[in-house]
């Protein structure tokens, strides 16, 4: 399995992402230029991943100018063939305004940046799942604008769909409102699309990988989406 990571204007987590896709995940990474358009080299076994940032500035919304980019016209076309794409913080972003996933991400509830660990947990999909359910893991975050929103309908979608994969818990795995770091609908922190290949997450596995960092939880995210850890 190969993975690219594509490069915007403003983008300041592509090292973080490189670096424990290489070092800590072993995996092998290409870097992508937003200008560039060129995904021949990726199958549909790979993946794409959007980065955490700033792109464009975060001018109009977050991801609205990136969604236009020309890679980005080949990440649509990649993810439509059944390549997978991962899509972190500001990627997660782009993923809704270039319709890869559903619904919108907006200003914190509080109107104030988060930055901090969090604990969240993946969503049971199974009988087997609710009978061995995922540990909290703790997993950075750091956002303006990651309040998950989408109408009532989506929502009965996406749940009858089972496409919301983490959603923010305490440390035992109790999912509350006290939890809830953004004020995001149903503590929703990462979903998927129906077809399961597009992935986004306001939570940042990738700062979690390491024990120079003191905390390899990210290890798990990246194991439960494409198996390696």
């Amino acid at each position: 399995m190969k993975f690219g990571v594509v490069v915007f204007p403003g983008s300041n987590c592509d090292r973080d992402m490189i670096g424990a896709l290489q070092a800590d995940l072993k995996q092998e990474v290409t870097q992508l230029w937003h200008k560039d358009k060129n995904l021949s080299m990726f199958t549909a076994d790979d993946c794409i991943v959007l980065p955490g940032g700033f792109s464009y500035g975060d001018y109009l919304r977050c991801g609205a100018i990136a969604r236009f980019s020309p890679m980005m016209q080949s990440v649509i076309e990649f993810a439509a063939t059944g390549g997978k794409v991962l899509g972190i913080c500001n990627g997660f972003q782009i993923l809704c305004e270039s319709g890869l996933l559903p619904g919108v991400l907006l200003r914190n509830s509080q109107q104030q940046f988060v930055c901090k660990n969090i604990f969240m947990k993946a969503t049971a999909s199974s009988e087997i799942d609710l009978l061995n359910p995922s540990p909290a893991l703790k997993i950075p975050v750091a956002h303006g604008e990651g309040r998950f929103f989408a109408n009532k309908t989506t929502l009965q979608e996406m749940e009858l769909n089972q496409q919301v994969i983490y959603r923010y818990c305490d440390e035992e795995g109790k999912i509350n409102e006290a939890a809830n770091p953004n004020g995001t609908t149903n503590n929703i922190a990462g979903i998927c699309n129906k077809q399961r290949n597009v992935f986004g997450m306001m939570p940042h596995p990738e700062r979690a990988c390491s024990t120079a960092l003191g905390n390899e939880d990210g290890r798990s995210v990246f194991n439960h989406l494409f198996g390696i850890n």
